[in-house]
This record gives structure tokens, C-alpha cells and sequence, in this order.
């Protein structure tokens, strides 16, 4: 009931008046200086004469209730006549409003906040380099994270009942299992798209049997496995990022900490192995939907029968590196992946927000380094002529 005759009470209007003793002025101020009623005077106070004053004084004897507006108006006040060259000073200020007004006083003599120039060249070497220092200093704070995995992982090789096969095995279903149905699915399209392409423009030279060639080649070495760790990238990378900093935003990660438990080897190490061991089998799996899906294109579109699509795919791929080339980039691909959800993970702050923005960079990073690592190896094998 006592809550109620509070917020029924009648309102006591803001008022002020100022009195004149020689070259002091004295604001007195009074009743209640709140939202809704102290906007009244602002055009009053904004306009105040300082003509001859040089010293003003702000009685706050008189005030009833005070908030952040009435606060801001009397402060503003003040501020005018201090940028006007007068001494001001605060008189009889209740207890109550002390902390409020404190607060207000500190960010009005804080710096002016001003317009930046986005457009100029200053402004666009600026964002230049703060990229360019982003760049380096995570650069370097990754090499440290892969510098603490590989510690963690060859304590792992000579203590292997640090390693948690449950947890591994779960990952394992999570990121290879249940991520073959749109793998395949995707791969499966995308062997048709090559082999209706690839037809379109062979057509014109009367070679359409060379579309299984160019299928078998492409997916084998590049499509399949490049495909599939972008598609891992956005699928798995982004939930190790989004479970590891749902876990540091919930304290869980201090938990485990605190019960002596190292969270690199608890959360990165079943997360990392388990992805450079299923990569290689989803990146078979989906050189063979990608396959099979060109072989159906090619037997409806070009009339190539089954036995004559795997003997002219067998002339094509040979005994030589062509299947293992994706096989080989897969376990790397799978590193990279891993690594940077896994770091981007434990880089998340305690707010939501930061999850979201974090399992974002997650895949933008890895998807990059997933493209730098096959270009790196287009070179490489070129060069060693594989």
C-alpha cells in the first residue's frame, strides 16, 4: 500500500530561480528534477546570462527527487559556465543524489565525441593497418593455440588413457555420420551439374565421351574433397565454435578448470581427431555420389551405358595418384577445421553476442585456409608431377 501512495502522490513541478550577489550567481534549485518535468526549464537554462559572473553556485538544497535528466540539465549548466571561464561549485547536495551526480560529472568532462571521417585517405589507411595488426596478432595467437594442441597431443601419444574414446566416438558419429546425408546429397548434384556441363561443351567437338574423364579427374582430385570440407566447415567448424563458446559463456569451461580438468584436452583433442578420421571416409563417400551422380547424367543426356562409363572412367583415373591426391588433402583440411572452431571457440566472451560473430569468423576462416591448403597442394603436386 505504501508503494502505491508513493506512485499516486501528486508531482512537485522542477522550479528554479537565480539570485545575484556582485559577480556570484546562484542557481537555487527545487521540487522534483525528473523525466517528464525538469525538459520544461532546458530552453531556460540553455539561455542563462553569465555576463559579470565569476562564480556560480548550484544550491540543490531545495531538490525532491533527482534523476539522470534533471542531473544532465544542472550539469550541463555547469559545464556551459565552465567552458565560459567561471568558477562553479555545487552547494547542499542531499546524500542521495551525491552518487548520481558524481557520475553525471565524470562523463560530461569526458571528451567530446566526434564525427569520424570514413571516407578520406587517412581514414582508409588507418583501417588498413588496424587489419593488417588484426591479422598478425591472430595469426600469432593461433600459432600458440596449435603450439598448446600439440603439446596436449603428445602427452595424449605416451598417456593414452588421457584420451576419452566415448567422447571421441561421439564426435565421430556427429561430425561423419550425420553429416553424410547432405554431404552425399550435394555431391550427388553436384556430379550431375558436371557432367550436363561438361557434355554441353564437349558436344561441340564430338567428344562427349571424354565428360567421364573430366568427371572422374575433377572430383577425384579437387570437387570431392574440397567440396566436402566446406561443407564440414560450415556444418561441423561452426559447431565446435558454437558449443565450446556456449560452454565459456555458461562458466563451464572455469568448471572444468577448476576440477583440475585441461579443457584443451577434454573439448579440442576428441573434437580434432575425430574430424581428421572421418574427413577422409566422407570425402571417399562423396567421390563416389559425385560419381555416380555424373554416370546417371551421362547414361540419360549422352546414352553412355554403365560398363562403358566405369571403363572409360577407369582409362581416365588409372592406378596412379589421381584417387589418392583428395584422400591426402582430406586429413589436412580436417586439421584446419578443427583447429580454428576449436580456437575461435575458446576466444568467445561472456555475452551472446560473441558466439554468434565467432562461429561467423569460424567459418570464414576455415573456409579460407581450406582454399590457401589446395592451392598450396595444386602447386606442390604440380611440381613433383602427381
Amino acid at each position: 500500500m505504501a508503494a502505491l501512495q508513493e506512485v499516486d502522490r501528486p508531482r512537485t513541478a522542477a522550479r528554479f530561480k537565480t539570485e545575484r550577489r556582485g559577480n556570484v550567481m546562484t542557481i537555487l534549485a527545487g521540487g522534483e528534477w525528473v523525466l517528464g518535468v525538469a525538459e520544461a526549464h532546458d530552453a531556460a537554462l540553455r539561455t542563462l546570462s553569465f555576463a559579470g559572473v565569476a562564480t556560480l553556485e548550484i544550491d540543490c538544497a531545495g531538490l525532491d527527487r533527482l534523476d539522470t535528466t534533471g542531473a544532465w540539465l544542472l550539469m550541463r549548466t555547469r559545464r556551459l559556465a565552465t567552458m565560459a571561464g567561471i568558477r562553479t561549485m555545487w552547494l547542499d547536495v542531499p546524500d542521495a543524489f551525491k552518487p548520481l551526480i558524481s557520475t553525471i560529472d565524470k562523463e560530461c568532462n569526458g571528451p567530446p565525441v566526434g564525427h569520424l571521417d570514413d571516407h578520406g585517405l587517412r581514414a582508409f589507411l588507418e583501417r588498413l593497418g588496424r587489419a593488417q595488426m588484426h591479422f598478425f596478432a591472430q595469426a600469432v595467437s593461433l600459432l600458440g593455440f596449435l603450439g598448446m594442441v600439440a603439446s596436449e597431443t603428445v602427452a595424449t601419444i605416451f598417456h593414452p588413457r588421457r584420451l576419452r574414446i566415448p567422447a571421441l566416438v561421439r564426435q565421430m558419429e556427429e561430425v561423419g555420420l550425420n553429416a553424410m546425408p547432405i554431404v552425399g546429397l550435394l555431391s550427388f548434384l553436384l556430379g550431375i551439374v558436371f557432367a550436363f556441363q561438361g557434355a554441353d561443351q564437349l558436344r561441340r567437338f564430338g567428344a562427349e565421351i571424354f565428360t567421364v574423364n573430366l568427371l572422374g579427374i575433377s572430383i577425384l582430385r579437387e570437387i570431392g574433397a574440397i567440396m566436402t570440407a566446406i561443407i564440414v566447415a560450415g556444418r561441423s567448424g561452426s559447431s565446435f565454435t558454437a558449443q565450446i563458446g556456449t560452454m565459456k559463456v555458461n562458466e563451464e569451461i572455469d568448471a572444468l578448470q577448476t576440477l583440475g580438468m585441461n579443457p584443451v584436452e577434454v573439448l579440442v583433442l576428441p573434437r580434432m581427431l575425430a574430424l581428421i578420421i572421418t574427413l577422409p571416409l566422407l570425402t571417399v563417400f562423396a567421390n563416389v555420389m559425385g560419381i555416380f551422380g555424373g554416370a546417371l547424367m551421362s547414361l540419360f543426356d549422352l546414352g553412355i551405358s554403365a560398363p562403358a562409363f566405369l571403363r572409360q572412367l577407369q582409362g581416365a583415373v588409372g592406378p596412379g595418384w589421381t584417387f589418392w591426391v583428395g584422400i591426402i588433402k582430406a586429413p589436412i583440411f580436417a586439421f584446419l577445421i578443427a583447429t580454428v572452431g576449436c580456437y575461435e571457440g575458446l576466444q568467445v566472451e561472456r555475452n551472446a553476442a560473441s558466439v554468434g560473430m565467432l562461429t561467423t569468423r569460424s567459418v570464414v576462416e576455415s573456409i579460407f585456409l581450406v582454399i590457401v591448403a589446395d592451392a598450396i597442394f595444386s602447386i606442390l603436386f604440380s611440381f613433383l608431377g602427381v
